[in-house]
């Protein structure tokens, strides 16, 4: 791989903190945060609405394909609650964000989620779905896990990617 800039997930649960991680990271690494949410609305990578869920239906080939060029590239913190469909070859960490029951309750019912997703959300996170799922479809070594219960945690996990991302380009200069 070629890129000069790494590529990152930051994935997890609704209401875990990943565009507040995004966000920040961004600001502090100049990597650009790659929200898929904004990206299946403004490029309609999606096969229609879910009333039942409030949320769009993701196809996801055609997501990958609205995004391909621009992560090859490097250089994307790539936000979404799914990390699995995005090839290995693409991906140089993966951050799985957790966060307290309780709290994560408070966050989806203050966000107005419907019971059905907010209930799934929930049983998602105890089972740790999205943990699993990283370790399954990446190499152990890049898939970190994060608490993020609150802004102090966040700004930890922020200092600690960001560390990550200085190691890498040191790593990877051609110099």
């Amino acid at each position: 791989m070629s890129r000069t800039l790494p590529n990152i997930i930051i994935t997890g649960t609704p209401g875990v903190g990943k565009t507040s991680h995004c966000e920040l990271l961004a600001e502090r690494t100049g990597l650009k945060h790659l929200s898929v949410n904004d990206v299946v609305k403004s490029k309609e990578c999606h096969e229609g609405w879910d009333e039942e869920y409030q949320s769009w239906i993701v196809d996801e080939d055609k997501l990958l394909d609205a995004i391909e060029d621009e992560v090859k590239q490097g250089g994307c913190i790539i936000d979404w609650h799914a990390c699995d469909l995005f090839p290995k070859s693409w991906i140089d960490l993966v951050v799985v964000l957790r966060v307290e029951s309780s709290v994560l309750y408070d966050r989806l019912t203050e966000r107005k989620y419907p019971e059905l997703k907010l209930q799934e959300n929930l049983d998602s996170e105890i089972m740790e779905v999205l943990l699993q799922e990283a370790r399954d479809s990446y190499d152990e070594e890049i898939v970190v896990e994060l608490q993020s219960n609150d802004a102090e945690q966040m700004d930890e996990n922020v200092d600690r990617i960001e560390a990550w991302f200085k190691q890498w380009k040191e790593n990877n200069s051609s110099a």
